[in-house]
């Protein structure tokens, strides 16, 4: 293979890479948002050892992705030249999945604390959960986090620690992510623009604004002035307005 194919071989190799992690970021917030959902649920009238174990299956779901995306994300960020064009693709990546980190981190002390706090190893201890008014179950909110499609054909099956060591190997894992990696986490800019969904359209935003100060135009009436909108000329407010005035 001559040197011109194999770079190309390598550039479609690097872009397969980066869009596996892309995938896999994905994976991990829908999977991290199952988690934080089914959380909610713990100590109320509708936990029980169900719950627990859908949990912890969630829990090492998202602890496999975890580990791919990290070795991965590690690989290509070290292998990287500055000025490649997909280098500021994969810090941006390496960013989202440092706020994941922690998000999920938090969620886990929760679980720890709460799961402490209700403990179901007797069958007296449903009577302590707290009556919330919750109804229904958390297995379809399990069962979307089981189907979350990973981008790898099979997904690294690495041992879920305990919900104490998971939390403690994240400290690790984010530890040892900023100090392999140097990312200055200010200098990784975003791909669109914040609440564009908001925003409006330049065409019709000026006619939006003129219409809402018309709405909002509130004209003054005296109090010498006849009470009741049909008799007052100048009334613009309507007739509530009018009779409380």
């Amino acid at each position: 293979m001559n040197r011109w194919r194999q770079s190309v071989v390598e550039i479609q190799t690097r872009k397969r890479q980066v869009n596996e992690c892309e995938q896999a970021q994905v994976a991990l917030s829908k999977v991290t948002s199952c988690f934080q959902q089914m959380a909610m649920s713990l100590g109320t009238n509708t936990d029980g050892s169900c719950l627990r174990e859908e949990l912890e299956e969630t829990r090492t779901l998202a602890h496999r992705i975890c580990t791919g995306l990290h070795r991965r994300l590690l690989a290509l960020l070290i292998e990287m030249e500055q000025g490649q064009e997909d280098k500021e693709q994969v810090e941006r990546l390496w960013v989202l999945f440092l706020s994941s980190l922690e998000n999920f981190q938090q969620d886990l002390r929760k679980v720890t604390t709460l799961q402490n706090m209700f403990p179901l190893t007797q069958r007296k201890d449903r009577q302590a959960l707290i009556n919330t008014g919750c109804a229904g179950g958390t297995s379809e909110v399990a069962a979307r986090a089981a189907m979350v499609q990973t981008p790898w054909f099979l997904v690294e099956m690495t041992a879920s620690p305990d919900l104490k060591t998971h939390v403690e190997e994240i400290d690790i894992l984010l530890e040892e992510m900023l100090q392999r990696v140097n990312v200055p986490l200010w200098s990784v800019e975003p791909t669109q623009q914040a609440w564009v969904e908001g925003c409006s359209t330049q065409d019709g935003g000026h006619e939006d604004d003129e219409t809402l100060e018309e709405m909002m135009e509130v004209e003054v009436v005296s109090q010498n002035t006849t009470t009741g909108c049909c008799h007052h000329q100048n009334c613009k407010v309507g007739c509530l307005l009018c009779l409380l005035s």
